[in-house]
């Protein structure tokens, strides 16, 4: 089962005019994703709202928006970020007709009824983050994998194209997880990671090492890039990697989190050294996968209650409090979906 998500769309909302285009783009995206006319206005709707919610409450909102690929279904993410006061009580604040600023109060309820899917995570004194998801038919496929993955991935500011790119596969009780950094920026370093990602989903059988293995005479042609792997397999509970280069990979855990091992090199030009480390995947893991582009300084511990939430909350939270800003950017995040996993964290 293969599970894509295309590059993301970053739309600053600072100001009302703002929240126009937000609505314009969210719409344009539905409809090129063939989305039809009531899911595009629900879309639209939606868009709306969280932008006109961050024009209220945020000294520094972001709209991100993805398409979502899974199981030959098609869907669509939108992810409000803000650095704003933050919600003491977002049950409350999910009521129509709450408001702390005289306004109506209807936007936070309508997202969650118009939404095919709902989290939020907000932390007083830091900020916000919303999500919303649509898909025009339930996902199966996703209920049968066990793991849930999401991920935030970005180009510089002033690229059209991000060298950052990130791919899953999920086979037989295995899920395999690749994050890639073309060297360099623009369209060559994307080049160099569109070649990696296309033969990662041809090459599904591949161990992580082997897929290295297998990646450094295909990138040769190209700039090369750093690339890490990994393949949690549930039935074993535990955690295959390989990397080379500036990768870096975390599992984090309620008793102990554990870094995980990259060699320097870059894969297409010079590597090495290939090597497979195993990790024990423990109950209640997380997996943070991430590029240089997001500063290595990150701690989850400071967000009370984050990890219990959509790994897409935790890849936005984690870009928008730790990302350079200097470079491209991708974070990746997975976890496993029964509930009884999130016990050990004593939340």
């Amino acid at each position: 089962m293969e599970v894509m998500m295309s590059q993301t769309i970053a739309l600053p909302i600072t100001e009302s005019s703002q929240t126009s285009a937000a609505r314009r783009t969210a719409l344009a995206l539905a409809t090129s994703l063939g989305f039809d006319a009531t899911e595009r206005e629900r879309v639209a709707i939606v868009a709306t709202e969280m932008a006109q919610n961050l024009v209220k409450f945020a000294t520094h909102g972001e709209l991100l928006l993805q398409p979502l690929s899974r199981d030959k279904t098609t869907g669509l993410e939108l992810l409000a970020l803000d650095r704003g006061p933050g919600m003491r009580d977002l049950t409350e604040c999910l009521q129509d007709g709450f408001s702390t600023v005289g306004t109506s109060g209807n936007g936070l309820g309508a997202i969650n009824r118009l939404s095919t899917f709902f989290d939020w995570y907000s932390l007083p004194q830091v900020g916000t983050a919303l999500l919303s998801q649509f898909w025009p038919k339930p996902l199966l496929g996703q209920q049968l994998a066990g793991l849930e993955c999401s991920a935030v991935c970005l180009p510089m500011a002033g690229e059209e194209s991000s060298g950052d790119a990130w791919a899953v596969e999920h086979r037989l009780g295995r899920s395999l997880f690749l994050v890639v950094d073309g060297l360099g920026h623009g369209l060559a370093a994307a080049q160099a990671a569109t070649a990696a990602v296309k033969l990662f989903h041809e090459q599904t059988d591949l161990s992580p090492k082997a897929f290295l293995e297998a990646a450094h005479p295909v990138l040769r042609s190209t700039r090369g890039a750093a690339i890490a792997v990994a393949e949690v397999d549930l039935q074993e509970r535990v955690v295959r990697f390989a990397g080379v280069g500036n990768i870096a990979g975390t599992i984090l855990s309620p008793h102990k989190n554990c870094g995980l091992v990259s060699h320097h090199g870059t894969v297409g030009y010079e590597m090495h050294r290939v090597q497979e480390f195993v990790y024990p995947w423990p109950a209640g893991a997380l997996l943070v996968m991430h590029s240089d582009g997001l500063t290595a300084r990150w701690q989850l511990e400071r967000y009370v209650g984050l990890v219990a939430r959509h790994p897409s909350l935790v890849a936005g939270v984690l870009y928008r409090d730790f990302s350079r800003g200097r470079d491209d950017v991708a974070v990746l995040v997975a976890r496993a979906m029964a509930n009884e996993e999130l016990a050990p964290w004593n939340l």
